[in-house]
C-alpha cells in the first residue's frame, strides 16, 4: 500500500488540515523539488498500535511546519510493512527505487530492520529508525542510521537498576515476544540484574501472534517480580489474562519500554495499578515542549501519545535540525547523516538528548509507576536516569568484543565503568 501526503493527512489529521494545503500546487513543487521521506510503519497486525502512533507522530511534525523544512517542501510518503521482515524489504524497495525518497523514517520492529539493514547500507540511505536492534549501533554499525528512541536493552539497564537497588527485588521471570527485541530487553535487563545480585528463574518466549498467555503465566512461580518484554497490544492481553487467573498482586510487575507505554493506558484496566516501567519517553514529562507536544497531538488524535509517535516527532526534530545545517541539501547523504548525528538540544519533548559516535541517542530513561488518576490511569515519573547511553556503565570496549544478547545465550559478564560510557 502506497500512501501519499495528502491521503495519509486526511486518514489521521482530517480532511479539513488535507484541504488547506490545496495550493501548494504540482508546479510551485517543480520549481523547488520537495524532499521525499519514506516512512515505513505497520499498520495492520499485532503492532499496528504502535505503527499508527508513528504516522500520527510524523504528521503532527510536519503539519506543524506546513510541511516545509530548511525551506524546502517535504513530500511524505507512507508504506504498510504489515509487521513482517518481508513486507519490510519489499517496501523499501518500492520507496528506495520507485519513489526516490531522501531518507526513510521506520521501520518499527527490530526484526524488521534486520531484514532491510544491509540493503540500506547498499543504497547509503539516511534511516532514522524506532527498531531497537542493538547491534546496528555497536557491534556492526550501519553509518546511515540514526536512532532517538533506545536499543532495545538501554531502556533495561536502568530497570534492572531500579529493581535491584530500590526495589530490592531478588529473583524474576521473565516474558517476552520471541523475536530479536524480546532476546535484546531480557538479555539487557539479565546484564545489569546478575551484576546487582538478582536471579531470573524462567524465561518465557511467546510467539507474537500469541492469543492465550495462559500456558506461560502458569509457568511464573514464587519469585519477586515478573518482566515483561512484551510489544504491540500483546501488554494488555497478558496483564488481562494475568488477573483473571487470580495472579494480580502476586509479584512486582515491572516493564521495558513497550509494556507500560502511555498510549497502551486507556485499554488497561485496575489489574495494571503498581506496573513500573522504563521508558525514554513519557507523556508525563514535565517540559514546556513536551507539554505543547501531547496537547497538540491529544487535540489531532484524541489520544494521549505514546514512545512511537513521540520517536517520530524527534525524527522530525533531528532532521529539520540537520537541514538547516546543511543549507537544505539532501544530495550528500554523507553529509546530511554527519549533520543529523551532530545535533543535540538542550531541552525536548524527552529532555536533553545527543547521539554516541554510532548514531544511538544518550538521553532521559524516565522510571514510571501506572496509578489511577479520576477515572483513569497514568504513568507517574517515579525516577528519571539521565544521560543513559546503549552502553550503560560498562566498558565500552568489552562491551563491543561481547556477543549479542540472544534467545538463549547467558549474558557475558561486563565489567561496568563507573564514569560510564560515550
Amino acid at each position: 500500500m502506497r500512501i501519499t501526503r495528502r491521503k495519509a493527512l486526511q486518514s489521521v489529521v482530517g480532511a479539513g488540515i488535507g484541504a488547506s494545503l490545496g495550493p501548494l500546487a504540482r508546479p510551485a513543487l517543480a520549481a523547488n523539488k520537495p524532499i521525499r521521506i519514506g516512512l515505513l510503519t505497520v499498520l495492520t497486525g499485532p503492532l499496528a498500535e504502535g505503527g499508527i502512533q508513528i504516522r500520527a507522530g510524523t504528521e503532527l511534525f510536519l503539519k506543524q511546519r506546513n510541511h516545509t523544512l530548511a525551506g524546502r517542501k517535504v513530500e511524505l510518503i507512507i508504506q504498510d510493512t504489515g509487521g513482517n521482515p518481508a513486507g519490510a524489504k519489499t517496501k523499501a524497495q518500492e520507496l528506495v527505487e520507485r519513489d526516490h525518497v531522501d531518507m526513510i523514517f521506520g521501520p518499527y520492529a527490530a526484526f524488521e530492520l534486520l531484514a532491510i539493514n544491509s540493503y540500506l547500507i547498499q543504497h547509503k540511505m539516511p534511516t532514522l529508525s524506532l527498531a531497537a536492534a542493538d547491534d546496528l549501533t555497536s557491534r556492526t554499525p550501519n553509518p546511515y542510521l540514526v536512532r532517538a528512541s533506545a536499543t532495545s536493552s538501554q531502556a533495561m539497564y536502568p530497570l534492572a537498576d531500579y529493581a535491584a537497588r530500590e526495589l530490592k527485588v531478588k529473583t524474576v521471570d521473565t516474558i517476552a515476544d520471541d523475536f530479536a527485541f524480546g532476546y535484546e530487553e531480557v538479555g539487557g535487563f539479565q546484564q545489569v540484574f546478575d551484576d546487582d545480585g538478582g536471579t531470573i528463574r524462567k524465561k518465557l518466549w511467546s510467539p507474537l501472534h500469541t492469543p492465550d498467555y495462559t500456558p506461560y503465566i502458569a509457568q511464573i512461580g514464587a519469585v519477586d517480580g515478573v518482566v515483561i518484554g512484551l510489544a504491540g497490544s500483546n501488554p494488555v492481553k497478558f496483564l488481562q489474562q494475568y488477573a483473571s487467573l487470580g495472579m494480580a498482586g502476586k509479584h512486582k510487575l515491572l516493564g521495558g519500554e513497550t509494556a507500560a507505554d502511555d498510549a497502551l493506558l486507556k485499554s488497561f484496566g485496575d489489574e495494571a495499578v503498581g506496573f513500573i516501567s522504563a521508558c525514554p519517553y513519557s507523556a508525563s514529562y514535565d517540559g514546556t515542549q513536551n507539554k505543547d507536544f501531547v496537547a497538540a497531538y491529544t487535540k489531532q488524535t484524541g489520544a494521549v501519545p505514546g514512545l512511537n509517535a513521540a520517536t517520530f516527532y524527534l525524527n522530525g526534530m533531528v532532521t529539520e535540525a540537520a537541514l538547516h545545517a546543511t543549507g537544505g541539501k539532501t544530495d550528500d547523504r554523507a553529509a546530511l547523516v554527519k549533520a543529523m548525528r551532530a545535533t543535540s538540544f538542550k531541552d525536548s519533548i524527552r529532555g536533553p538528548f545527543h547521539f554516541d559516535r554510532f548514531g544511538n541517542v544518550v538521553g532521559n530513561v524516565f522510571m514510571r509507576r501506572i496509578d489511577k488518576s479520576g477515572s483513569g490511569l497514568v504513568n507517574t515519573i517515579i525516577k528519571v536516569y539521565p544521560n543513559v547511553s546503549q552502553f550503560w556503565t560498562f566498558d565500552v570496549k568489552k562491551y563491543l568484543a561481547t556477543p549479542n544478547y540472544t534467545r538463549n545465550g547467558t549474558p557475558a559478564k561486563l565489567a561496568q565503568n563507573a564514569a560510564g560510557a560515550e
